[in-house]
């Protein structure tokens, strides 16, 4: 036999008919609660993805480096006491041994998607009398790129780097006055001095970044640091950047070498948005919590208010399992109800932040979009509170007395 029978749908759709405004209210009131969500979702996933793409556009996922010098303690050879603690060296430039070997371990990896050597290190700007610490980076730019997309941050110029080339920051490029095509001396910490010309000048978003950061080919900057042949790190993208960490524990187990993910790197922001994250599914709960006792409460009232017509359908043959039916189909129209409205309102609510949520230059904050699963998931979401808001309602239903309710 079919639970669910024509009787139930029809009693439960007449209930709710009989009290429009009621009815209305009640649905209004779920509406109102999935548009919060809907709209909040879609900001939240916005804000993130947002985040994500700044942060890792111009950062590898996970970075390799040589292991750091450490100081070891003199220890007693007899009776293994501590002698003496040697203050930590001062760490200098090395290069990874044998990274051309690593670096094909590594690209074997399932989960790595590229490996870019790099020789990095501080450096000087000159530009006549003025002098501007860099960083300096030395890259091999048909790999690296597929790390970070440089040539879509070029301002003025071209992202090719050949021989005696030098990208540079624009921020750099004020501090020092200058612009495409002018020379500039590079001198490394060493004193090797060096002259490129500029070809290309980016922003990465960030004015410290832009201030420090300068490119040139790896051979030029190997050179440049004294690293012939060298590499002070590899910066590695794997497929999922959120187990970036795992990876990173993963390399540094099997190759003894210094492994930094990205979420390391900027772990107060990590946690940040986790946190957000949390809150955000408090918000959620809370707003679900309020939405199941307003459809609860209209339910109950709607028990008492219908307790004479409960008990002679009760009389007629109605059984406890149909009464129980009908009061939790209520419940579930509601919500559906509640979900497609509200799903309408949360749209119209991100459509108004597309067009007020601006820049001074009339770009958009970020790129706000409505996936389609959200809107399944806050109908099915919403079913579900409004069954699970009714059971307690249909319970009551179905165990009146059909004799009593009858007699009020």
């Amino acid at each position: 036999m079919n639970p669910f029978l024509p009787f139930e749908w029809i009693a439960a759709v007449r209930f709710l008919m009989e009290g429009r405004a009621q009815t209305a209210l009640t649905i209004f009131g779920a509406a109102v609660g999935v548009a919060v969500v809907v709209f909040m979702s879609a900001l939240l996933v916005a804000v993130q993805a947002n985040i994500f793409t700044r942060i890792l556009s111009a950062q590898a996922h996970v970075v390799i480096s040589a292991p750091k010098d450490e100081a070891r303690a003199l220890i007693n050879t007899k009776t293994f006491a501590e002698i003496a603690t040697i203050q930590a060296p001062a760490q200098k430039l090395r290069s990874i041994d044998q990274w051309q070997k690593i670096r094909v371990v590594l690209a074997a990896i399932p989960d790595v998607v590229v490996v870019s050597p790099a020789a990095s290190g501080a450096a000087f700007a000159v530009r006549g009398d003025a002098s501007k610490a860099i960083t300096l980076n030395g890259i091999e730019p048909d790999v690296y790129y597929k790390i970070v997309n440089l040539p879509t941050m070029i301002t003025a110029g071209t992202a090719a780097l050949a021989a005696g080339d030098v990208l540079i920051g624009n921020q750099l490029a004020i501090n020092l006055g200058v612009s495409l095509s002018d020379k500039i001396h590079i001198r490394s910490a060493t004193g090797t001095d060096e002259i490129y010309t500029i070809t290309g000048v980016f922003d990465l978003g960030n004015r410290g970044a832009n201030e420090r950061s300068v490119y040139v080919p790896l051979r030029a900057a190997q050179s440049l640091l004294g690293l012939q042949g060298g590499a002070s790190s590899l910066d590695i993208n794997i497929v999922d950047p959120l187990a970036a960490e795992t990876m990173a524990v993963r390399i540094s187990a099997e190759t003894g070498l210094q492994a930094d993910s990205w979420i390391k790197t900027f772990d107060q922001l990590f946690t940040s948005l986790k946190t957000q994250s949390i809150s955000f599914g408090a918000i959620q709960f809370f707003v679900g919590l309020a939405v199941a006792l307003g459809i609860a409460s209209v339910l109950v009232v709607s028990v008492v208010q219908r307790s004479k017509e409960i008990g002679i359908l009760r009389a007629m043959g109605a059984s406890r399992g149909q009464i129980l039916r009908i009061f939790l189909l209520q419940g579930a129209i509601v919500g559906l109800l509640g979900s497609i409205v509200g799903s309408a309102m949360g749209t119209g609510f991100v459509m108004l932040w597309r067009i007020f949520a601006r820049n001074a230059d009339g770009t958009p904050f970020f790129v706000i979009t409505l996936a389609p699963s959200l809107f399944v998931t806050a109908a099915i979401v919403a079913t579900l509170t409004g069954v699970l808001a009714s059971l307690m309602p249909a319970v009551s239903a179905s165990r009146l007395n059909p004799v009593d309710a009858i007699r009020g």
